[in-house]
């Protein structure tokens, strides 16, 4: 009697039909709607196969749909076996094999853990051939299913019409990538935060990552070289070759791979260019014959020249660390911690904003001299209408040195940072790079706008041992809310302007700080620190308010005769800020004896309107017994670092 044939394994959450090929129809994939038809693999061929036993057979290329950025990062799984196992668990069945049931089940790193994807093998077809990704040798099907797995992951095949390679890699990896603006390196020689040469390093450091870790590199409009690619492509950099040109110079080479599979670049370095009669013939056959379906050669000027981005996926280690880009030092601590922005209550925006200190925070101690990289990676919100793809919040990281469990924050965050991103970016991840010593850093996620909700985790990678707290204010007493205290009290008002080109110096993020307006405040003697309000009204309407703080300086005791400038660069007793779109701005605290000054701001430079400065003093009758602490107390969720086995 025949034995019933098995029945192969039906995805009802990812089916064979349109649901799962579109979102919003919204891409060039729409018009081949009607001719798509799903095959399994021994419906496509006769011997199928999950690997190539080659390199070269398993090369990635690109079909119909226009997600080179993914393809790019699957390439750095060819470069790993550990990586390769990490994402297809070994002891997936054959088609061959009597386990065969038609599923597969890949690992994809999602938000901070790895998540295992389980799909059927049907994939789309057009005349009976794969319509999307395959391998150079189309027997071999580990690239299509992991494409497939990555579009059940993000909703349908056309939310993968367009992305960054820096995501795809960080998906497959559960590492970092970097991406370095092109543009930025190659035009950075004449300016005076960049070295001359900077271009020259950026390329021989390629040269040395070239083997340990995946390069890809994007142009992101029409170039010279083709005009067949459009925009925003990306490409596989496979390898760099440095040689002698006839004149004895040195001459860089990088071999470009094109997921499309045919070669489309026109530069000198082409078959029959030019610039191969400046090296040896025997050099020109050689770096020719390796070249494989796809790829071209540019000289080092080329690249910087025509390209726009390189992307790097960090390397790692066969026990999974990873490797630093700068040093190539084992990051073998990390730590992470979720956290988010709520509207309302920690969504307080970038450093312009008043509400800056309500942004989560979190403690990083560093127990030795560490090289450590931290990352904000966002959670992208899935766009419900129009193109496909994800929207990302404007992200930024900043760090402070501080003090253990107490600090004063408005104090600690109007100080310069340590480090932070050079701004806020729409990436779904950014990162700090640092040299930090042993102590303890207050680190601060931001979004751009004010009220921008999202989540996030805070990763960090050390080559010295972390731990990591997140920072959660005291509960205050219920019904309980600050007030001033009773008493009497004396109030002094001291009107003032800022004037363009005089008296509007602007924020201490600008040198013409020393230039705002003083005004004195003598704090008497008494059996200990008054009790003082101080207050910045600014003369506007609230339609027009500018973005105005103030800092209080405080004059040694034989300090008669220092200049304003000299007082004014040292680090303000307390302080307003960040500077806030207020009508009036406040400070209640409690101030020694002494001799002060107030120095009211705008933040911008030459920003011209009239105030008035406020200062309220207690008059005490009897000693007090202030109940106020220097600083905000925190109370510690601690989760202590340990090293990755």
């Amino acid at each position: 009697m025949r034995a019933p044939a098995k029945e192969l394994f039906r995805d009802a959450a990812f089916p064979a039909s349109d649901s799962s090929l579109f979102s919003s129809f919204s891409t060039p994939l729409a018009q081949f709607r009607e001719e798509i038809t799903w095959r399994r693999p021994q419906e496509i061929c006769a011997t199928p196969r999950l690997f190539a036993g080659s390199p070269q057979e398993g090369q990635v290329k690109q079909g119909l749909l226009g997600d080179c950025w993914f393809l790019c990062a699957c390439a750095a799984l060819q470069k790993s076996r550990h990586l390769l196992d990490q994402v297809f668990p070994p002891g997936q069945p054959s088609w061959l094999d009597q386990t065969y049931r038609g599923s597969f089940t890949c690992r994809v790193w999602q938000f901070g853990r790895w998540v295992e994807v389980t799909v059927d093998d049907r994939l789309p077809c057009l005349a009976g051939r794969l319509c999307f990704s395959r391998c150079q040798r189309e027997d071999v099907f580990w690239l299509p299913l992991l494409e497939k797995v990555y579009a059940k992951v993000h909703g349908s095949y056309e939310q993968l019409w367009a992305g960054q390679v820096a995501d795809a890699l960080v998906d497959l990896t559960g590492g970092l990538a970097e991406r370095w603006n092109l543009k930025d390196v190659a035009g950075s020689s004449g300016q005076q935060d960049r070295p001359r040469g900077t271009e020259r390093r950026t390329c021989r450091q390629l040269l040395s990552l070239k083997d340990r870790c995946l390069l890809s590199c994007s142009v992101l409009g029409p170039r010279t070289g083709t005009r067949e690619l459009g925009e925003f492509h990306a490409f596989i950099v496979s390898d760099l070759h440095e040689l002698q040109d006839l004149a004895g110079r040195s001459v860089l080479l990088l071999r470009i791979q094109n997921p499309w599979g045919r070669r489309c670049w026109q530069g000198p370095w082409r078959e029959g260019g030019e610039g191969w009669s400046r090296v040896e013939p025997a050099a020109q056959a050689e770096l020719l014959s390796q070249l494989q379906d796809g790829e071209f050669w540019v000289e080092e000027d080329e690249f910087l020249r025509e390209f726009d981005e390189v992307t790097i996926g960090f390397p790692s280690t066969e026990a999974g660390h990873l490797q630093s880009l700068h040093s190539g030092k084992v990051l073998c601590h990390t730590q992470e911690l979720p956290g988010a922005w709520v509207k309302g209550q920690s969504a307080g925006g970038c450093r312009n904003n008043s509400g800056f200190p309500s942004n989560p925070k979190f403690w990083l101690r560093v127990c030795e001299p560490s090289e450590v990289y931290l990352g904000v990676l966002q959670r992208p919100r899935v766009r419900t209408a129009g193109r496909p793809g994800r929207d990302y919040q404007a992200v930024g990281l900043h760090l402070w040195k501080v003090e253990k469990r107490r600090v004063n924050l408005p104090r600690a965050l109007s100080a310069p940072p340590v480090a932070g991103t050079a701004c806020h970016a729409y990436d779904r991840e950014v990162h700090l790079h640092c040299e930090l010593g042993p102590g303890f850093y207050l680190a601060v996620p931001s979004t751009f706008l004010k009220d921008a909700p999202g989540r996030f985790l805070l990763r960090v990678f050390s080559t010295g041992r972390v731990a990591l707290s997140a920072v959660q204010p005291a509960a205050p007493s219920p019904g309980r809310r600050e007030a001033p205290p009773a008493g009497e009290w004396e109030t002094v008002r001291l009107r003032g302007s800022w004037r363009a080109g005089q008296t509007a110096g602007g924020s201490r993020n600008f040198a013409s700080y020393a230039s705002n307006p003083r005004f004195p405040l003598s704090v008497p003697a008494g059996a200990g620190p008054r009790c003082v309000r101080i207050s910045l009204r600014q003369h506007c309407r609230d339609h027009q308010c500018l973005p105005i703080g103030f800092h209080v300086f405080q004059v040694p005791a034989d300090g008669g005769g220092q200049d304003a400038s000299s007082l004014l660069l040292q680090e303000p007793l307390l302080s307003c800020v960040p500077h806030c779109y207020a009508q009036e701005v406040s400070r209640l605290c409690h101030l020694p004896a002494g001799a002060y000054r107030i120095v009211p701001s705008t933040y911008l430079p030459d920003t011209e309107g009239a105030f008035t400065v406020t200062v309220e003093t207690r008059i005490d009758r009897r000693s007090i017994h202030s109940q106020e602490m220097l600083g905000q107390p925190l109370r510690e969720a601690s989760f202590m670092a340990v090293m990755k086995a």
